[in-house]
């Protein structure tokens, strides 16, 4: 294969997600949660440039990010995909992040998902998703959805992917002032572990709850004073183990008209959803 040339480049919106509701039904033998979940993609996202090149090296810019470069989950879907593929060529790829660092909205898988995606062209590897999803699985849980590019009904660790439509919503989201460790979170023994599984028409027709949200409010008192302050405009709920919470509305304005009255030194965006990733988009 001959390696692309320095020209070959892509700019990749890469899309934040949110949990729309969050069961734990159960424990593997090795610990890992099963989980039913929903996740809806969002038009709200970060910028991915990815350049290729002919050098084999992989770098990375990602300003504001303070993870060391071998760990950003960007860098190693490159060096998954690259070692996968035996490709030859190399890449540099730059990240400008919109979406709020470990608040449960996806943006490391979102971004590993997106590399997967825009370097597989630019290198003309040509693994199908399947393939894609399974090297996005081993690099983290919520990877291959982002890979998919749909929003999705997910079971089992999040492996098991079933695409579905939305009805058209706006969120307003908040990032409240505070870092939840996912893994005190699994670890709390006050943790729902044996949600009864649902179905997706009882989804549809309003089930679904997020296990998660009383432990993270104990916790986190900066989190249960945001849902409370949604709760007077709505049902406001925790995404994946949070910190971010939403705000589900009908439309921009009346999110707008929500965040308006936000208290001004909350973090927050509004975003509509979308049933189809803009990062699959641009290159289908």
């Amino acid at each position: 294969m001959t390696p692309p040339g320095p020209a070959a480049a892509l700019q990749l919106r890469s899309p934040a997600k949110l949990n729309l509701f969050l069961h734990i039904t159960g424990r593997r033998d090795d610990g890992y949660h099963l989980l039913q979940t929903v996740f809806q993609l969002l038009d709200f996202g970060d910028d991915v440039q990815l350049s290729a090149t002919d050098d084999g090296l992989i770098t990375l810019e990602c300003p504001g990010v303070d993870v060391a470069t071998q760990d950003n989950l960007a860098f190693r879907a490159a060096a998954a995909l690259q070692a996968r593929s035996g490709s030859s060529a190399g890449a540099h790829i730059r990240i400008e992040k919109r979406i709020p660092a470990g608040g449960g909205l996806g943006g490391g898988s979102s971004n590993a998902a997106t590399v997967l995606l825009g370097l597989n062209s630019l290198w003309q590897t040509g693994l199908s998703s399947d393939e894609l999803a399974d090297i996005g699985l081993h690099l983290g849980a919520d990877v291959p959805v982002f890979v998919r590019g749909h929003s999705a009904w997910a079971e089992g660790v999040g492996e098991a992917i079933t695409p579905v439509q939305i009805p058209p919503r706006h969120y307003l989201v908040v990032a409240p002032a505070c870092s939840v460790s996912t893994a005190e979170v699994f670890r709390h023994r006050e943790l729902t572990r044996n949600s009864a599984p649902i179905t997706i028409a009882a989804f549809f027709a309003g089930g679904g709850r997020n296990d998660c949200e009383s432990v993270v409010r104990q916790l986190y008192p900066e989190v249960d004073n945001a849902l409370n302050f949604l709760e007077n405009f709505g049902t406001a709920r925790l995404t994946g183990t949070g910190g971010c919470v939403f705000l589900t509305l009908d439309s921009a304005s009346a999110a707008a008209a929500v965040q308006a009255q936000l208290p001004s030194a909350w973090r927050s965006f509004t975003a509509a959803g979308v049933d189809r990733s803009p990062a699959l988009d641009a290159l289908n």
